[in-house]
């Protein structure tokens, strides 16, 4: 996968586009493809260190974004493969996946 990566929350000047390993999803968790995400004021302001909401470094900033479901965590019963989803996470949504 690919990912815009916060690992100095500086600003979105700082954001580098990397590949990194695809997670595979754990018990009650979810594998997103991201075909969508909004960007947002506090977007803006969690990659400033100036949000309320912290996230540990390094990060994939991006709160709000929508994709289909490629794989599911045991335990996940109402959610399918290939269902489509939205998503308000907080981060996670600047890269090509993310588990929710």
């Amino acid at each position: 996968m690919h990912a815009w990566l916060c690992e100095n929350p500086v600003g979105v000047e700082a954001l580098t586009w990397k590949e990194l390993p695809t997670p595979a999803p754990q018990a009650g968790q979810v594998l997103i493809r991201i075909e969508a995400a909004s960007l947002n004021f506090p977007d803006l302001l969690i990659v400033q260190n100036k949000y309320q909401m912290k996230p540990d470094l390094p990060f994939v900033p991006g709160s709000e974004y929508a994709g289909v479901i490629e794989a599911v965590g045991e335990g996940v019963t109402h959610l399918k493969v290939g269902q489509s989803v939205a998503c308000l996470s907080g981060t996670g949504g600047f890269g090509t996946h993310t588990l929710a």
